[in-house]
């Protein structure tokens, strides 16, 4: 796997600012520090992929940051730097989870050798770790800053210690598996596999199969007995990515698994034994396909023990550009281009853009901004390829008309301020899936108002008449 982001812990000054700028024009993002303090303080704020450690330091010894590390599920490479090498010195860093040790002075040569075995090493661990990790994820956090995101984190921490079954919904792009992966990290699990299944990218006569494995001549190619992923998840956690789109014979054996926590794989007749937690993932309204006959009632209620929902970005117009810097830089980094800002009009752009893509559709445009800037340090709305500053009509369509929100050339009669606040009120309340509770915190009006609204319309469960905008 490449290397992105070292840290170069070193009293040094010279050979601090030599080796950073060494690594810097590879395009490496460096932190460059002098004290156990200040590696620390970057460590507790984000991740790094390599730290260059130096022995003796003004506030400590480099060793004890090597051990410290080594308690951590999720620790970058550590190399070891010291003008006082020693056989004893090198054995002990290594005893205690040094990837390489390095004798100053060192030449640049040897730190291009570090770090192509370094990237080999993380090559080879990923590899190793095929089921128990996405390599084409390029996030693993959830970023922002809204309050939306916040009470996420905050449900994550809660439900991640326990031990339930939980079902994330949303819609797509929104980063319901981030949602998985934070809730597999806060579990008690979080030391133990991690398997992901995306039941929808699977043909449905192959996702038994991938779900229980099969045994030698279960069927046609099948040459060999496969392990499935409730087996390989066995003591950790099994990600069902986009469940409802499994077929109802399927639905039926995975209630089994989900109450007994047992199975027999394809064509085998052995019972397996597993103790896995299941987070389960989906764009639709489950509640929806219940009624439509598409989804299992006793499978949805087994799934629905803890129900997360992860906002839409347009409900996050606070994390846009935040999120939109974030996705710059890496972006930057990784396509070598030189652009380090957002202007204005590209802040209120993107702002103002329904995203109906979601995070996803935003890391995507990012991206090609950033290929197709050209020689620009400063990102503009141009660049972005939206087709308009503002909300298209289809989304605002789809989203109904709000209080604030500009539009013209209504090929229909122009709404009165009841039908506005009328229509208003039930976006609320959809966007809340009917909690007047939440709906009335989200109109900043009290709970006794909203129903008192809902009394004026004679029919609580009727929809707004939806409009066209040209």
């Amino acid at each position: 796997m490449p290397i992105e982001k070292i840290i170069v812990l070193e009293d040094d000054l010279i050979v601090r600012k030599n080796l950073e700028q060494q690594l810097r024009q590879r395009r490496y993002d460096v932190a460059a520090v002098s004290t156990l303090a200040a590696a620390y303080d970057y460590l507790s704020r984000d991740t790094f992929d390599l730290i260059f450690v130096d022995v003796r330091l003004p506030d400590g010894e480099g060793t004890d940051l090597l051990k410290t590390l080594q308690t951590r599920p999720q620790k970058p490479v550590v190399v070891i730097t010291t003008a006082f090498g020693s056989i004893e010195s090198a054995v002990d860093c290594v005893r205690n989870g040094a990837f390489d040790y390095l004798i100053k002075p060192y030449s640049f040569d040897q730190i291009e050798i570090v770090l192509k075995k370094v990237e080999e090493f993380t090559q080879l661990i990923k590899v190793n770790q095929f089921f128990s990790q996405d390599c084409n994820e390029p996030d693993s956090e959830l970023l922002g800053r809204s309050a939306s995101l916040e009470s996420l984190r905050q449900i994550i921490r809660r439900v991640g210690r326990t031990q339930a079954t939980v079902l994330i919904q949303g819609e797509s792009g929104t980063g319901k598996e981030l949602v998985a992966r934070a809730l597999y990290r806060e579990s008690p699990r979080a030391n133990s596999p991690f398997i992901k299944i995306n039941c929808a990218a699977i043909p449905e006569n192959l996702i038994e199969s991938e779900f229980f494995g099969h045994e030698k001549g279960a069927f046609t190619g099948a040459i060999n007995k496969r392990e499935g992923r409730f087996e390989l998840a066995h003591g950790g956690t099994l990600l069902l990515d986009e469940i409802s789109e499994i077929s109802p014979t399927v639905q039926a054996k995975l209630l089994r698994v989900l109450q007994e926590r047992e199975f027999e794989r394809v064509g085998g007749n052995r019972t397996i034994k597993v103790d896995v937690r299941v987070i389960a993932t989906t764009n639709r309204r489950l509640e929806l396909s219940v009624e439509r006959k598409e989804f299992r009632q006793d499978l949805y209620f087994r799934l629905n023990v803890v129900p997360i929902f992860v906002p839409p970005l347009r409900e996050r117009r606070e994390d846009i550009c935040f999120l939109a810097e974030h996705f710059m830089h890496r972006y930057a980094r990784q396509h070598g281009a030189g652009v380090c800002s957002l202007s204005e009009s590209a802040q209120l752009a993107l702002e103002h853009h329904s995203w109906p893509g979601n995070v996803r559709e935003l890391q995507n445009v990012i991206e090609r901004a950033v290929i197709l800037c050209g020689d620009s340090t400063v990102l503009n709305a141009e660049h972005f390829g939206l087709l308009t500053p503002s909300m298209s009509a289809e989304a605002v369509s789809e989203e109904r008309l709000v209080p604030g929100m500009v539009t013209a050339n209504f090929d229909e009669r122009f709404l009165t301020l009841r039908e506005l606040e009328k229509q208003h009120i039930f976006t609320a309340l959809e966007r809340c899936r009917d909690n007047r509770t939440h709906a009335a915190k989200m109109l900043d009006i009290s709970i006794r108002t909203l129903r008192n609204k809902l009394n004026e319309y004679h029919d609580k469960t009727s929809q707004p008449t939806e409009l066209s905008a040209v």
